[in-house]
């Protein structure tokens, strides 16, 4: 009979211990559901263009040259005006305003009233693009600070009225890019045009170009 009891008070131990396996289980699970539910939905991995050799990827590591082909590509679309200033110019800066700060955005509007009433805009066609060999080098991207850059864009712009061309000539622009990751739906990029930076946009003359093509070989 005594057998028998101590057989049962072991029986009743190892439910114990079981009991307590399954206690601690059920905390592992509560914890993993939980860090689980608090991970992101999405991530934006900036891949960069040149993976010949390889690359080691981080979530919140942008690429100089990705930073470069996003400020190109708002920067072109906010001065593509197809058929009239007056109208376009409006149009690109809401197009673009995901990808803009605040701050600028409130720039853009008030030089496009300026240009309105000084007669800049009306029938006015805009538009602009990269200059041949003066694309994405590494020291057309300067890293200011964590999330914060410096663009050197060459670019040719043009304007025409009603057909006729009324400025074409080749400018730097140095725009200033931002860390902004706050509407990945409306924003995949992550990163907004800031304005420019202090030396604002300068005319390259004829030495200037060739002094660049002479550096570039």
């Amino acid at each position: 009979m005594r057998r028998y009891r101590t057989e049962i008070d072991n029986v009743r131990a190892h439910v114990r211990s079981l009991w307590v396996v399954i206690g601690l289980q059920f905390v592992v699970i509560l914890v993993l559901w939980f860090g689980w539910s608090q991970a992101p939905k999405q991530l934006t991995v900036h891949v960069p263009p040149d993976l010949r050799s390889g690359a080691t990827l981080s979530v919140n590591e942008v690429p100089d040259a990705n930073v470069y082909a996003f400020a190109f590509y708002i920067f072109q679309q906010l001065n593509r005006w197809p058929e009239n200033g007056a109208k376009d110019y409006g149009k690109a800066i809401f197009r673009i305003s995901p990808y803009v700060t605040p701050r600028y955005r409130a720039e853009l509007m008030a030089d496009m009233d300026l240009k309105g009433r000084q007669g800049e805009l009306a029938y006015r066609v805009r538009g602009v693009h990269e200059i041949a060999g003066h694309g994405y080098e590494e020291r057309r991207v300067d890293v200011l600070a964590p999330g914060v850059w410096v663009v050197w864009l060459d670019l040719d712009l043009f304007e025409s009225v009603k057909g006729m061309t009324v400025k074409r000539t080749t400018i730097r622009y140095p725009l200033r890019v931002v860390s902004l990751a706050v509407d990945p739906e409306a924003n995949p990029w992550g990163l907004a045009l800031d304005g420019y930076a202090s030396e604002g946009p300068r005319r390259l003359s004829e030495s200037d170009l060739e002094e660049h093509t002479e550096q570039a070989q």
